[in-house]
């Protein structure tokens, strides 16, 4: 049984929650978002939360509703903070830019990697070697750092490649002689 999912989700003042059918739909000051959640799992909006509990009492009902509430969780922050990612390039040569709408990458290939940034992300480049991600989607601002990430996955010899900025490398001793 989810301990998480049988908290409710209070919506904070200066944001709009409705619940429609399946739909929950949040609106604040970062802009408004929506999730449908899976018919295993009955939604409520009352006194100011919303309430998940699964329809049935089968494994996949429990197994879906922690996540449906992780995921209004997820809508509610969006909508007032917001999520962000940071990357970092590591070696020699390589870096990020900025042009427009489009990230410049120079990662140690023969051209440079240009990523378009989609709808709803905002990326700066602070520094060359630093990329900050934020957006309201917290699985879209992911997916944006995880393919920008996987252009040059980060290698254990020397550690070269895109990392996100908390992330270890684990490091391989080399070839002795």
């Amino acid at each position: 049984m989810s301990r998480i999912g049988k908290r409710p989700v209070t919506v904070p003042s200066g944001v709009t929650a409705t619940v429609e059918g399946q739909t929950v739909r949040m609106k604040g000051p970062k802009g408004q978002l929506q999730f449908v959640v899976h018919d295993d799992v009955e939604v409520k909006l009352e006194d100011g939360a919303v309430k998940v509990a699964p329809r049935y009492e089968t494994n996949r009902a429990q197994a879906l509703y922690g996540t449906a509430r992780a995921q209004v969780a997820n809508l509610v922050a969006g909508v007032t903070k917001g999520f962000e990612k940071k990357l970092e390039i590591v070696g020699v040569g390589y870096r990020a830019a900025l042009q427009g709408k489009t990230l410049q990458l120079a990662l140690g290939y023969s051209h440079d990697v240009n990523y378009a940034i989609p709808e709803g992300i905002t990326i700066a480049v602070p520094k060359p070697t630093e990329i900050t991600i934020t957006g309201n989607d917290a699985q879209r601002v992911g997916q944006v750092a995880a393919e920008i990430r996987g252009y040059r996955p980060p290698e254990p010899y020397k550690g070269k490649g895109v990392k996100y900025a908390d992330e270890k490398i684990f490091r391989k001793e080399g070839k002795k002689k």
